[in-house]
């Protein structure tokens, strides 16, 4: 569901740290130490307490601090990104279902241009169940992997209209025996066709929460649960919007925009990007960088620019 391929979950590898300069800031000493000296107490502090001293280094976040910091971080998205929204058009659950399978290793743009000509042919999962697999792989075709979503959705739609009445259930352990239907799947329908909670953990989900140090996990499911349980369920859907809108725009795989991040404040990643903030504005992506976003029917109260159809030239993203 983005730009960046959605199979990979594991990222790139933190920054190493540059060596100091010789005689420059690896000998200065720390505040505290300059502090302690000027007490008044006539003890100097190269030989203050000299023998069995220990050297301090940052204490480690406690989980309740970073539980509040993981807080404070979703509630900044959300004034940043108040316009928060799955990123896929649709009208309807099955579109919606559709149109989440064929996200996968492409991009929601090229979902949205593929899928108008896509439910003009076949509206309904009876329509979709019936269709020529070999007519239904050219119309998907710009999608990549036709061939293998091809069967997904002709097996997806059999089983709507043989199990299911040609509806599309509001259940997780039903929307999981779908073919092509994982979690990520069914947790995005759930949360945005029928209003029920979940998290979305794609790519873009997974590293940032990773960076922020919410979780070590990589597998999807452990990182489903670990960050579950920072967040009161009814945030969730919400938070996965913002989290991917994030790492979309400004907190990217390969190169992250850090000087141009407004929760640069919180982030104990700061500075695997590029810190200087002119040089990082003009890193980041869609309606933050001036160009479409990836609807061609965006909400009303999207601030971007709507993306162009297929074939259109759409702009630098």
């Amino acid at each position: 569901m983005s730009a960046e391929r959605n199979s990979a979950v594991g990222e790139q590898p933190s920054a190493k740290p540059k060596k100091a300069a010789k005689g420059s800031a690896s000998k200065v000493k720390p505040e505290a130490d300059s502090t302690s000296a000027s007490q008044g107490d006539g003890t100097s502090a190269s030989g203050a307490g000299s023998k069995g001293a220990r050297k301090s280094g940052p204490k480690p976040e406690s989980r309740m601090a970073m539980v509040r910091r993981a807080r404070r971080i979703n509630r900044e998205l959300a004034d940043l990104y108040p316009y928060a929204h799955p990123e896929l058009d649709f009208r309807n659950p099955f579109e919606l279902l559709v149109a989440t399978v064929l996200s996968a290793q492409t991009t929601d743009l090229r979902v949205n241009q593929t899928t108008p000509a896509l439910f003009a042919k076949y509206p309904t999962p009876e329509d979709m169940a019936a269709a020529v697999p070999e007519e239904l792989e050219e119309v998907i075709r710009p999608t990549g992997f036709f061939r293998a979503k091809t069967r997904s959705l002709i097996g997806l739609s059999i089983a709507l209209r043989d199990r299911f009445g040609g509806e599309v259930p509001g259940r997780l352990e039903d929307l999981v025996t779908l073919p092509g239907v994982g979690r990520k799947t069914a947790n995005v329908v759930l949360g945005n066709a029928f209003g029920v909670p979940g998290l979305t953990v794609d790519t873009h989900f997974g590293r940032l929460v990773r960076r922020w140090k919410w979780t070590e996990q990589e597998d999807p499911e452990k990182i489903e649960a670990e960050i579950a349980a920072i967040f009161p369920k009814s945030e969730w859907t919400m938070l996965s919007h913002r989290v991917i809108f994030h790492g979309r725009r400004v907190c990217h795989s390969r190169k992250p925009a850090c000087g141009a991040c407004q929760i640069a404040h919180l982030c104990p990643s700061y500075g695997e990007g590029e810190t200087d903030p002119e040089k990082a504005k003009k890193l980041l992506k869609y309606e933050l960088g001036g160009y479409p976003g990836q609807r061609l029917n965006p909400p009303a109260d999207y601030p971007g620019k709507p993306a162009p159809p297929l074939g259109a030239a759409p702009g630098p993203v």
